[in-house]
């Protein structure tokens, strides 16, 4: 597909989910779009590691929110079952709880696909609790559906749009939702520790933890306990694959190699392109960027562009990072699931150790979450191997892992967890057999990705930094300046990403709805805007920015 002579020249900074869903749909609305990524590899967060037979996702390893992944998908007229195969797991995910000696076993619990077994179990754990579990996840199932239809799909540039008769309904309750904490609302409605973990541990999918993440993300609860927990044979990097494929069939070009040194912005306060790290300028209508906002901002943008300064970004939380450890096993792992989860029984100390105002360090023991994929896919490691991703919370400091000593020490405190996956999984000679391969501490998530204070998710899931008070997705001092990804509206995670790029279609079209777009959507469909400020004129042949 050939861009038209008159279409709008769209420039998208990053490679990463965002960026390559927003690249995608803008070509498909008939918009030139040239996609620049700093490295010779797309994906961004969601990476890929090939190493002596191995195969590893460096970023998301969860499939979650399937209504998200149709939706995108749906837009660009296309069946999800034509591009990703999806296996459902089952057990969902295994829990390891600390026990009463830390160097011993630990309580093990299977999350399984069978949901009446699951409740069946938790009353076991604790008498009452069961159908307190299933009474938690009911309404989350409701919250859910509320999120999906009013307050993820919207870029609230009309705030106004997102009241539905329903939302006018429920504010009082939602109202205590966003004031209450994830944590107090579990601790209200279930007695035992353990079960309380199982609701809570959502958090770290929000770069929070449930002392900080307001109560309207139990809604989580729902994806794993009632929808089920799957994965796309091959790795999550298949997403990444699928994305570029239907990217690239729409006719955007997709750049690797290529770094951002700045943007370019004109007297009239309109971005007109991008410059390159070797000093090639991309002329652009529109930019949107995929990258970090901090980075964006505060390296990308002349100070007189900027409308988020140092002090402003003083006053935010990147929240959690993490170390990353790429194993590989020698023989059969069958105590660990496809998905297992470690859990200290000092949760908050934990947490506080990680994420917070206080003084922050590399919890030990620590809770963590450890990848099997090799249970789901054998085709991840050579023959009698198994392949391992160990992922601690970590606090965001780009100072770990920034230099020789400091890579050391965290070395050593991986062996430390893998030390301690070995004693709670009953696994006595797993050190013996595990080949260490690759580490990715806060340093690389800040010096290779460009991610604000080294966190590897995106801003924090507080009251202050989500939904409405999230930053927005449209420069006020930069018209024509977008943002795609975690950043911004709607926040953290693959499947949210691919939102934020829908988020931009809405902003350019002038769309101020707060439903998900009706799908396919329309080849050409920018010429329908409804911004005459911006997109609109450039769409009917208007005076270009930047054009002599």
């Amino acid at each position: 597909m050939s861009a038209r002579l008159d279409a709008p020249r769209v420039v998208v900074i990053g490679g990463g989910v965002g960026g390559l869903a927003t690249a995608g749909l803008l070509a498909r609305g008939g918009a030139d779009v040239t996609l620049v990524e700093r490295h010779d590899w797309l994906g961004g967060r969601a990476g890929r590691l090939k190493r002596d037979g191995f195969t590893w996702d460096t970023g998301p390893s969860w499939y979650l929110m399937p209504e998200a992944f149709e939706q995108f998908f749906a837009l660009m007229g296309r069946r999800l079952e034509d591009e990703l195969e999806l296996v459902d797991l089952d057990p969902r995910y295994r829990v390891f709880f600390e026990g009463e000696d830390p160097q011993g076993a630990a309580e093990v619990l299977d999350v399984l696909a069978d949901d009446e077994a699951n409740y069946a179990r938790f009353e076991q754990v604790s008498p009452g609790d069961g159908e307190a579990m299933r009474a938690y996840a009911r309404e989350s199932y409701g919250l859910y559906r509320l999120a999906l239809d009013r307050f993820l799909y919207t870029t609230y540039e009309n705030p106004a749009r997102v009241a539905s008769s329903e939302v006018l309904r429920s504010l009082p309750r939602l109202a205590g939702l966003l004031a209450r904490p994830l944590g107090a609302k579990i601790d209200r409605r279930v007695r035992d520790e353990r079960l309380r973990k199982i609701l809570g541990f959502h958090a770290v999918f929000l770069g929070s933890a449930p002392s900080r993440a307001p109560s309207l993300y139990s809604l989580m609860s729902h994806l794993d306990l009632t929808d089920g927990v799957r994965y796309p044979r091959g790795g999550m990097y298949e997403v990444i694959e699928a994305l570029v494929r239907v990217a690239r069939e729409e006719g955007a070009t997709l750049r690797t190699g290529c770094d951002v040194a700045s943007i370019e912005v004109g007297d009239d306060g309109l971005a007109t392109g991008v410059v390159l790290a070797d000093g090639e300028r991309l002329p652009a209508d529109i930019v949107v960027s995929g990258a970090d906002m901090h980075h964006t901002e505060t390296e990308l943008l002349a100070a007189k562009d900027r409308w988020q300064d140092e002090p402003r970004w003083a006053k935010r939380s990147p929240g959690i990072s993490a170390l990353l450890v790429f194993l590989g096993v020698k023989g059969e792992l069958p105590e660990l699931a496809h998905h297992s989860l470690f859990f200290t029984r000092d949760w908050e100390s934990n947490f506080s150790q990680i994420v917070g105002d206080g003084d922050l360090s590399a919890p030990v023991p620590g809770s963590l979450y450890v990848s099997r994929v090799t249970a789901t896919d054998p085709t991840a490691a050579p023959a009698g191997y198994e392949n391992l991703v160990m992922l601690v919370p970590f606090p965001a400091d780009p100072g770990l892992g920034a230099d020789d000593a400091s890579r050391a020490e965290l070395e050593d405190l991986a062996w430390g967890y893998l030390d301690q996956v070995a004693a709670w999984a009953r696994i006595p000679d797993l050190t013996e057999r595990t080949t260490l391969h690759a580490v990715l501490a806060p340093a690389d998530f800040a010096a290779d990705l460009s991610l604000w204070r080294g966190s590897a998710m995106g801003l924090e899931h507080t009251l202050a930094q989500s939904a409405l008070f999230r930053p927005g997705n449209a420069s006020p001092k930069v018209r024509n300046l977008l943002y795609a990804g975690s950043s911004t509206v709607p926040g953290i995670g693959m499947p949210i990403c691919l939102i934020s790029a829908e988020l931009v279609t809405k902003r350019l079209l002038g769309d101020t709805s707060a439903s998900p777009t009706p799908t396919p959507i329309a080849p050409g469909f920018l010429t329908r805007s409804r911004r005459k400020d911006l997109l609109g004129e450039v769409a009917r042949g208007a005076r270009r920015p930047g054009d002599g």
